[in-house]
């Protein structure tokens, strides 16, 4: 119990420092690597609380794709980044006032759960005995909710696709594969036989 304890403040601890850093460092490379940090320090705290399949969504989904497509959007495009933060000082009050709001309700909600002596365990779904809950919402997922399942996945397709035709535009000075002149030349136009005289150079 005591190693818990010692877990879950070391990962809450650090969590909350990597998410103060993506916000406030300068470099956005950085910014991302710092992003990578606190999923994988969230996905310790599922481990804790014994969602481990939730805890390899993190590990797999968000870091092994979503923060690594971040990281190469970041670095490979040419953002200017000195635009995107003029207007920080503008916005600032308005995600001061967002983010005390936020902290007020999480601390009236650990005030309501401590004065009212709210156990998790009695509110909770009840668990299957026998199996895993990994199994749990595999079987849930792709009998219930099987339809808004696939309906998410089209979603997130609609999403990709609009994200590369947005990206695709063209940009001077950078040279395109044009896939169909390619494979329209013909002989002539690829090769030409040359015939050399013994002795002498092309």
């Amino acid at each position: 119990m005591l190693i818990a304890n010692i877990m879950f403040y070391a990962f809450s601890i650090t969590l909350v420092l990597s998410a103060l850093l993506v916000v406030t460092v300068k470099n956005p490379v950085h910014s991302v690597l710092f992003l990578i940090f606190a999923f994988f320090n969230a996905a310790g705290l599922f481990v804790l609380l014994g969602a481990e399949f939730i805890a390899m969504l993190l590990v797999i989904v968000y870091v092994g794709a979503v923060a690594v497509l971040f990281l190469f959007v970041v670095m490979m495009l040419n953002v200017n980044y000195q635009e995107l933060r003029a207007g920080f000082v503008k916005y600032l009050p308005v995600g001061i006032v967002v983010a005390v709001s936020m902290l007020l309700e999480l601390v009236l909600v650990i005030q309501y759960s401590i004065a009212n002596k709210v156990n998790i365990a009695e509110i909770s779904s009840p668990l299957v005995q026998g199996i895993t809950n990994t199994t749990a919402i595999g079987m849930l997922l792709y009998t219930k909710y099987a339809y808004p399942f696939q309906l998410a996945g089209m979603v997130l397709l609609v999403a990709m696709i609009g994200a590369i035709v947005l990206t695709g535009r063209t940009r001077e000075g950078v040279r395109k594969q044009n896939v169909a002149k390619q494979v329209g030349r013909s002989r002539a136009d690829s090769i030409e036989i040359v015939k050399v005289q013994s002795g002498k150079g092309v």
